[in-house]
C-alpha cells in the first residue's frame, strides 16, 4: 500500500470509507472503536518515546520496549479488521487468535512473579511510564467496551474483545512493574482521604 496524498478532501461531508471501499458515516460506531483503537496506539507510541531513554541500561525497559512493539502492530492489526466489514476481508488479512490473547498472559504471568500483591485499589501514576501505560489501559477498556457495543451490531473477529480485556490487564501490570524496576512510588487509594476531601 502506497500512500501518496494524505488529505483527499473527500470526508469534508462527514463520511468516509471503510477498507472495502464501503461510504460511511465518521460518527458511527464502527469509526468510532477502530478510532478508539487508533488513539490506544497512539499513547503506546508515546510510552515508548518515554521509556526508550532507559532501554540501554534496564532490562526491563528494553523487555518493555519488545512487548509494545509487539501490542503496536496487534493494534493496528485489529484497527484494520475492525475497519473491514463482514464479507469484505482478503486473502493473508492480518488476524487475531487465541494465541495473541495468550501471549499477553504470559507475559501479564511474567510480570507478577516480581510484584507484592495489592492490598488497595492503585492510584493511577507511579513515574512518566507508569502513567502513560496507565493512561493506554483506560483507553483500551474504552475500545473494548466499544467493540462490546459493536458485536451486538455487526459482526467482528470474537478474539478482539478478549485481546483488548487482556490487554487492559497487561497495561495495569507493566505499569505496577515499570514502576518497580525505576523504584517509583505507587500511591494506593485512601479511603479515609476521599472522605475527607
Amino acid at each position: 500500500m502506497r500512500i501518496s496524498k494524505v488529505y483527499t478532501k473527500t470526508g469534508d461531508g462527514g463520511r468516509t470509507r471503510l477498507a472495502g471501499g464501503q461510504e460511511i458515516e465518521k460518527d458511527s460506531l464502527r469509526v468510532e472503536t477502530y478510532g478508539t483503537v487508533d488513539e490506544l496506539n497512539s499513547i503506546i507510541g508515546l510510552v515508548r518515546v518515554f521509556n526508550q531513554g532507559d532501554c540501554e541500561s534496564s532490562h526491563a525497559s528494553l523487555q518493555l520496549d519488545e512487548w509494545m512493539n509487539k501490542v503496536q502492530h496487534k493494534l493496528f492489526d485489529i484497527g484494520g479488521l475492525l475497519a473491514t466489514t463482514s464479507g469484505q476481508e482478503f486473502k493473508n488479512m492480518p488476524q487475531v487468535t487465541t494465541q495473541h490473547v495468550e501471549r499477553l498472559e504470559t507475559w501479564i504471568d511474567t510480570c507478577q512473579e516480581e510484584l507484592a500483591p495489592l492490598k488497595e485499589f492503585l492510584l493511577p501514576g507511579g513515574g512518566k511510564v507508569p502513567g502513560f501505560l496507565h493512561q493506554a489501559r483506560t483507553v483500551c477498556r474504552r475500545a473494548e467496551r466499544l467493540c462490546v457495543r459493536l458485536s451486538r451490531e455487526e459482526t467482528i473477529n470474537p478474539q478482539i474483545v478478549p485481546y483488548l480485556n487482556r490487554l487492559s490487564d497487561a497495561l495495569f501490570v507493566f505499569a505496577r512493574w515499570m514502576a518497580h524496576h525505576k523504584g517509583e512510588s505507587e500511591f494506593l487509594w485512601d479511603r479515609s482521604a476521599s472522605e475527607a476531601s
